[in-house]
């Protein structure tokens, strides 16, 4: 690797039979990103430029990393959502593009208030503050996730009350315009159809709920927001798919109104709007 345009050859050479080529190619650029701050056009103005010892050694230590499964976002310890930079670690889970799909929708409608439920890194609330004037509040159960949440709010310039909360124990919610959550929601039993990736390295209790009872997280907020939405406040969840109908169906019955299902790119119900009556 003396050169820029031996670092994309590298990679691929590297961790043939890891992944796909196409995936190993978006973790090389990826890391050059972060180690040299070269998007893919800065790749090709600058591809004969050399690179030091110390530069080739670090993506050298990706690479190994890669090759025990660690997501790249957690060997460097960063990723980007909605175009903004957020820390990430073991503590939270890596943000995915169907959660940027869930903030885009709630930002299509005006709100004052807001409160996110299993905050994670922070993104959610961090997005909707980065672009309304919006007063956003963030719960989570997990003291570490919440330590990243925070980091993330001052590194991206935004006020975020930020409050360590079991919702299962909760009872009441403050009062607000907007509810929006990603809950657990993947079940126990498709731990087995999940990449080791996701299984080793991001938390399990932000992932997975007891097939048992699916929608154990959705029926708490659910409850809860009834009571604490303002009038004609909104509810937004991200979903399990296969429990789309299911959960509109216990909105209804909890005295919601003009709940939709919403698919995302990949077309699955990915997502769910209630409005409080």
């Amino acid at each position: 690797m003396e050169k820029v345009s031996n670092i994309i050859p590298y990679f691929i050479k590297q961790l043939s039979g890891i992944a796909d080529e196409r995936e190993i190619i978006s973790w090389a650029y990826i890391s050059i990103e972060h180690c040299l701050e070269y998007n893919r056009s800065d790749c090709i103005i600058h591809a004969e430029k050399q690179i030091t010892t110390s530069l080739s050694d670090r993506f050298k230590q990706i690479i190994a990393a890669l090759k025990t499964n660690k997501p790249v976002q957690y060997i460097l310890g960063e990723t980007e959502f909605y175009g903004l930079k957020f820390i990430v670690n073991e503590h939270t889970l890596i943000p995915r593009p169907e959660t940027e799909e869930l903030v885009d929708w709630i930002l299509k409608k005006e709100f004052s208030s807001a409160l996110d439920i299993g905050t994670g890194s922070g993104c959610i609330p961090i997005v909707l503050a980065k672009n309304t004037n919006a007063i956003i509040s963030a719960i989570d159960v997990s003291e570490d996730a919440l330590v990243v949440a925070k980091e993330n709010a001052k590194i991206n310039g935004v006020e975020i009350n930020f409050f360590r909360q079991d919702l299962l124990k909760t009872t009441t919610l403050p009062k607000v315009d907007v509810i929006v959550s990603n809950p657990p929601y993947v079940l126990e039993s498709e731990k087995e159809l999940m990449l080791d990736n996701v299984l080793e390295y991001e938390p399990n209790l932000a992932l997975f709920v007891a097939d048992n009872n699916p929608l154990l997280f959705y029926k708490k907020i659910g409850e809860l927001a009834a009571k604490s939405l303002n009038c004609k406040g909104k509810l937004y969840f991200e979903i399990n798919e296969k429990y789309g109908n299911e959960i509109l169906e216990m909105l209804r019955k909890i005295g919601f109104v003009d709940i939709a299902l919403k698919k995302d790119i990949n077309d699955k119900n990915r997502m769910l709007k209630a409005t409080k009556k």
